[in-house]
């Protein structure tokens, strides 16, 4: 007859012995239920532009210098945000402005992080369905300062490099807001709704230029303040060198980490390149510490 204290240990064992099998079963099954995210390059960019106070005061920034800047233009007949496409006596015309709409006043960082977990890029479906949901909240100080332009006196125009098809919906998501859609004028330039009217804005500029004063450029890529931003990163420097006395005065630049051609340069805008060729391009051109 086992005793009453032999009974109790060995009840004991048997219980840590069914916790170390109930455990083994199971690592599996938890292994199974949370892999490892994939990687994606997009991770940071949109964690910062979704979570960090920084990317909204640096925002905030922008558009209080912008009103500004709105502010001395008014005063300086002379000055213009479009040197090259302002031409005659265009001290005299009407006061605009000029906002890019992606990542400068319409957030769209929903769609970069639906990139991101789902482990995909931009295809041109998937965009237009983020579109077409009219989600997009405004970029931080961006609605305030198209209403202040607008209050005082100054048409806003939008050139974006959305589709002329993504116009409605488009326009749809900056009156949600309250953005000023221009009266009478058409203000909303998409690509391609004129022949005339590529992905380079210069065009525009100039159809905005030959009747109004344009007082101030605000985007977040290049290529919404040059036409010459698709060239190599050297070339793009030496433009960037050329209008050194533009940036913060006439041109706003608003921080976007998530796209743009700064991360095409690398890779020479070549986006038959495989993910992998882009990624091998884009570190091979950073400047890192050697080690210790």
């Amino acid at each position: 007859m086992i005793a009453a204290h032999d009974r109790r240990r060995q009840g004991g064992w048997l219980a840590i012995l069914a916790l170390i099998a109930a455990l083994g079963s199971s690592a599996p099954a938890l292994a199974q239920q949370a892999p490892d995210p994939p990687a994606s390059d997009l991770l940071n960019a949109v964690l910062w532009m979704q979570r960090s106070v920084e990317f909204k005061a640096s925002a905030l920034t922008a558009f209080a210098l912008a009103r500004i800047r709105l502010d001395q233009a008014l005063a300086d007949p002379s000055w213009t945000g479009a040197p090259k496409e302002q031409a005659g006596a265009y001290q005299s015309f009407p006061t605009a402005v000029i906002l890019d709409i992606d990542e400068t006043i319409l957030d769209n960082s929903g769609y970069q992080a639906w990139m991101a977990l789902k482990g995909t890029t931009f295809d041109a479906k998937t965009w237009n369905a983020y579109v077409n949901t009219v989600a997009s909240p405004p970029i931080p100080g961006a609605l305030e300062f198209a209403r202040y332009a607008d209050a005082k006196g100054v048409k806003v125009f939008y050139i974006s490099n959305r589709t002329a098809e993504e116009e409605p919906a488009t326009r749809k998501n900056l009156e949600r807001f309250g953005f000023p859609m221009g009266g009478k004028v058409d203000t909303m330039l998409m690509a391609r709704k004129q022949p005339h009217w590529g992905s380079a804005k210069g065009t525009r500029r100039a159809h905005v230029a030959r009747s109004y004063r344009v007082l101030l450029n605000v985007g977040d890529n290049f290529g919404d303040f040059v036409d010459e931003y698709r060239g190599t990163e050297a070339e793009r420097l030496k433009v960037l060198e050329q209008h050194k006395d533009r940036w913060g005065r006439e041109w706003i630049m608003i921080a976007n980490p998530a796209y743009g051609s700064f991360e095409s340069a690398p890779f020479g805008h070549d986006f038959k390149l495989s993910d992998g060729e882009r990624r091998r391009l884009k570190r091979g051109v950073l400047d890192a510490w050697p080690g210790p």
